[in-house]
């Protein structure tokens, strides 16, 4: 019978996210990982063989995760305003909720070696990029507005308190519930 790992998948990606939020996608290495968990370097390399896999799984779940959120936030009401309304919110309140996690989206898959990703990250990565274009595009509205709306506004609204490593304030729920209501409007 096999030995139960001492340390998750779970632990050594948050670990990442730590390392990630504190001092960038650079910080990420195996070793800092390892360090930073008290876990074994062959722990990291038996689950993740590469830095390109420990930096592609941890965007995945990340992306998983706020794409969860997202689609129950956008499908929660029939109303193409209460939908937009509720997916921008959404954003801002998992930032918050979130923030070491808000800083490995903030990065991006670029800044995490996408390139050098493993050929099932990437795919999973394409399906779920694809799922939220068809979920976006099924709002019943001018799908530049929805786009502006649910991505673009709350983006900008929470990006320069992420790059400044401050909190999100509450004013920035109103901000983009109001630019949402706007863009709809017509």
């Amino acid at each position: 019978m096999p030995r139960p790992a001492r340390y998750s998948v779970d632990q050594l990606l948050d670990a990442a996210a730590k390392l990630l939020a504190g001092d960038g996608p650079g910080a990420v290495t195996m070793s800092a990982v390892a360090r930073a968990t008290g876990a074994p370097s062959g722990s990291l390399y038996h689950r993740f063989p590469t830095r390109a896999a420990l930096c592609g799984e941890l965007w995945a779940r990340t992306e998983e995760r706020f794409q969860d959120g997202f689609t129950a936030a956008l499908t929660r009401s029939d109303d193409p305003h209460a939908q937009c309304v509720d997916a921008a919110l959404f954003i801002v309140q998992w930032c918050r909720d979130h923030p070491d996690e808000a800083q490995v989206l903030l990065a991006g898959p670029d800044a995490l070696d996408s390139a050098r990703w493993p050929d099932p990250l990437v795919a999973r990565h394409r399906q779920r990029g694809r799922r939220l274009r068809r979920l976006l595009a099924a709002v019943p509205a001018d799908t530049d507005r929805v786009s502006a709306a649910v991505t673009d506004i709350p983006y900008a609204v929470v990006r320069r308190h992420l790059l400044a490593r401050r909190s999100i304030p509450a004013s920035a729920d109103a901000i983009v519930t109001d630019c949402a209501r706007a863009l709809l409007r017509n």
